[in-house]
């Protein structure tokens, strides 16, 4: 830590510095004015001493540096223009400048005459760069003698002898300028390097930080080499890589060896790279162990991938150099030189080079397998893995998924389910996520069972009681989301050969049924819906020739797997959703003339309404599911049906409340009077129903007048007279005129009473009633002399 003294007092000698150099400056400006070269001279010297100081950090020497830069380039401007009007000669300038008493201000007056030097062409350009890299070696204090070179860099980099650059000729060629910028890197770097050791220990990370800082003057080098047209691929490959390679290795320093490889990634074209490729990946196993090598390595790849992305031309290169082979190799000598890399690191690299594969190499199935067991070997052995490394192998393992737009591929390669398990239960979740979004995403359609097996060990995050889930806290709604996400997957999943559907089915059970009771109710339902379209699908064939074959997917092979399996849920206890669901299957079974299995569903129906659900609200809608279902049963016998009927009545008079009573038994009217079933249709029966629903109306309003003090709505009645006129107008007998009026009075009565409860919505209903006994009176005909006995 920097103490708050320490800063103002840096502070204060950044002040003094500025005002120093400001001072000299106006001087150095008045000398230039009155066109003195001398006095200039002095005074350009004595602003540049400043830049000796060792007081300021890196961070404040810049900013006394770039001043210093400022008023540089003014006195270029000036020697420039005082060489084509006086009679003293550039070379005459460039040995005055040499007699500066310090060898700072000496060597910065050099370079910014230097630049006139090589501009005014009295010299090779080549000869005066190797004269100013070389006699910046006088000045090795790091801080210094970086700002120094990267001034040098500067003022030459418009000034290097290049392909159609006015500096080229027969003295002058492309490998002066590269030998130049090369050697001018390579002492930078040694500077660079040097800075770690100065100082005591305790102050080493500040060193680093300033270190870190200081970075880009050292790698503007690079950006400059990379600049020169001349640089052609065979003279990259000869001598510019391997120079810069070996001043990387050599330097044996962490932060440089990262911060120059990945320069060297990113300054130089992606042909280049694809060259010169195991050149490159050579030195990456020389390097420091704490060296962040996966991040270098992944750059590379990326821009690989782009570079691959970018033409679909370019792609034969890559198998001529055999890229794959060579990235995949140099990951292996990577993790093997480094064999404390943490796991995060080696699936990062890893990853890295699946994306690679996967750009390059896309029908090459074997090589993104062979990549997942590579991955499998390294995580072996380290137990669930937690953290960065899970999130790697979550993009890993996604990679696939989105590059082929298929799961089908995924379930082709044999090392992605071992990958799989080495995550934690939390992120296999996520992962299963991945992998059933992807399906919906593409509309995948899973067709056999085998591929179903697969894919649902893949997703068993998702459909099974894991260990964590004891202690999984994860939010109720996100819980019903992702099971959301399997129900629909189980409803994608089909073949046409009802054979393997029904073995899909089979496959879809085993595995849901390790879900535990949480998942079960959102699971099951899909299955038994397939289920059921299967069944439907199978009778829509033809009935004897699947009876006789010895096929196993019949209507009763699959209804007896849809009984086993509700039963399950009957279990959970879910009863409501096992009710629905064994009516569903018994409507199912009616559709397909199998009186016995339907009877079957209805009786376990009954059992979970008698003994699971207790309820009041659940009772009723059970007891209507009930009601409904039945009515629209055919298959039934006389006497199935009545055991059924007298069942459904019973239960409908245990009810609670009187209304849902009332409700529930002129309901039961409908299961003795069915349009398209001639055999069922018992006028009788339906008048015991309403005249009994009628009673129980009755008692509810006594019940109303005894408990609130007024007689109550209405409204029951009303429902019930809406039925007689249903059940009349049917062509019912046993409903005649007579009772109808006698309802209508009834209302009419009670809405009149001091005691009635004023009620808007039966008010409407009434009203609505009447409206329409008189619609159907107005129709003529035998409608209307039907209703016109009724009087309203």
């Amino acid at each position: 830590m920097i103490s708050d003294g320490a800063v103002e007092d840096e502070e204060k000698w950044l002040t003094a510095g500025i005002a120093g150099l400001q001072q000299n400056a106006f001087y150095m400006h008045r000398a230039l004015d009155s066109n003195n070269i001398k006095d200039a001279l002095k005074y350009s010297a004595q602003m540049l001493s400043e830049l000796r100081t060792s007081r300021l950090s890196p961070h404040k020497y810049y900013d006394l540096y770039m001043r210093a830069f400022d008023e540089l380039r003014k006195l270029e401007v000036f020697f420039k223009e005082e060489t084509r009007r006086s009679s003293c000669s550039i070379i005459e300038l460039y040995e005055l400048v040499q007699h500066a008493g310090n060898i700072l201000p000496r060597l910065y007056l050099l370079c910014t005459v230097g630049s006139v030097y090589i501009k005014s062409k009295e010299a090779p350009a080549k000869d005066i760069l190797k004269d100013l890299v070389e006699m910046c070696r006088g000045i090795q204090h790091p801080l210094r003698g970086l700002f120094l070179r990267s001034y040098l860099s500067q003022v030459s980099r418009d000034k290097l002898p290049d392909i159609g650059s006015e500096y080229e000729g027969d003295e002058n060629t492309v490998m002066d300028a590269v030998e130049f910028v090369l050697q001018n890197f390579t002492e930078m770097n040694k500077l660079w390097v040097r800075m770690q050791h100065q100082g005591p220990a305790r102050e080493k990370e500040k060193r680093e930080k300033e270190r870190n800082e200081l970075r880009d003057l050292v790698g503007k080098n690079l950006h400059v080499l990379s600049q020169i047209e001349g640089i052609d691929l065979e003279l990259y490959k000869d001598v510019v890589l391997p120079r810069i390679l070996e001043q990387v290795v050599n330097c044996k320093d962490d932060l440089a060896q990262y911060y120059l490889m990945d320069c060297i990634i990113q300054v130089f074209p992606d042909e280049y790279h694809l060259q010169t490729l195991e050149t490159l990946l050579g030195a990456c196993p020389q390097l420091q162990p704490s060296v962040d090598i996966k991040t270098v390595l992944s750059g590379l790849m990326e821009r690989l991938s782009n570079y691959a992305a970018s033409s679909i031309e370019v792609l034969p290169e890559f198998v001529q150099v055999e890229a794959f082979a060579k990235l995949n190799n140099a990951i292996g000598q990577v993790i093997e030189a480094q064999p404390d890399m943490p796991v995060f690191g080696a699936v990062t690299l890893y990853s890295s080079l699946l994306t690679f594969t996967l750009h390059v190499h896309p029908d090459r199935l074997d090589y993104v397998d062979q990549i997942l067991g590579a991955c499998v070997n390294k995580i072996s052995g380290k137990g669930k893995l937690e953290g960065k490394a899970t999130k790697q192998i979550v993009a890993l393992l996604s990679a696939p998924l989105e590059k082929y737009s298929d799961i089908d591929i995924a379930l082709k390669l044999t090392n992605y389910p071992l990958v799989m398990e080495y995550l934690d239960d939390c992120t296999n979740k996520v992962m299963s996520n991945v992998i059933v979004q992807s399906i919906m995403k593409n509309k995948t359609h899973i067709s056999t069972a085998d591929k179903v097996g697969a894919l649902f060990e893949l997703i068993k995050g998702l459909i099974k009681d894991l260990d964590s889930d004891s202690n999984d806290e994860m939010n109720e709604d996100d819980f019903k989301e992702e099971q959301n996400f399997v129900a629909r997957l189980i409803q994608m999943l089909y073949n046409d050969d009802p054979e393997e559907m029904l073995k899909i089915i089979c496959t879809v059970k085993k595995h849901i049924m390790t879900g535990g009771p949480k998942r079960l109710p959102f699971t099951i339902p899909p299955l038994i819906y397939n289920a059921l379209k299967l069944v439907r699908r199978v009778q829509s064939q033809d009935e004897n020739a699947s009876e006789e074959a010895t096929a196993s997917a019949t209507p009763k092979k699959i209804f007896q797997l849809l009984n086993q399996t509700i039963e399950v849920l009957s279990m959970v206890p879910v009863p409501e959703l096992a009710l629905r669901l064994y009516l569903e299957c018994a409507e199912a079974a009616n559709d397909c003339d199998l009186e016995p299995v339907a009877y079957e569903f209805f009786t376990q129906a009954y059992i979970l309404y008698e003994e699971e659900i207790s309820d009041s609200k659940a009772q009723v809608t059970a007891l209507y599911l009930i009601i409904g279902t039945l009515q629209r049963m055919h298959t039934f016998g006389v006497e199935n049906r009545d055991t059924l009927t007298h069942k459904a009545t019973g239960y409908s008079a245990k009810l609670l409340k009187k209304p849902d009573q009332c409700r529930a038994v002129y309901a039961c009217s409908h299961l003795f009077w069915v349009e398209d079933q001639d055999g069922v249709k018992d006028g009788e029966r339906v008048l015991l129903c309403l005249k009994r629903a009628l009673r129980i109306a009755n008692a509810a309003q006594q019940m109303a007048n005894v408990t609130k003090g007024s007689s109550g709505s209405v409204i029951l009645f009303i429902e019930i007279l809406n039925k007689y006129l249903y059940f009349f107008e049917k062509g019912n007998t046993q409903i005649t005129v007579a009772s109808i009026q006698g309802l209508i009075e009834l209302v009419t009565t009670e809405m009149q009473s001091d005691t009635a409860t004023s009620d808007p919505a039966a008010d409407a209903f009434f009203s609505s009633t009447i409206r329409y006994i008189q619609s159907q009176k107005a129709k003529g005909g035998p409608t209307g002399e039907k209703f016109e006995p009724i009087k309203v």
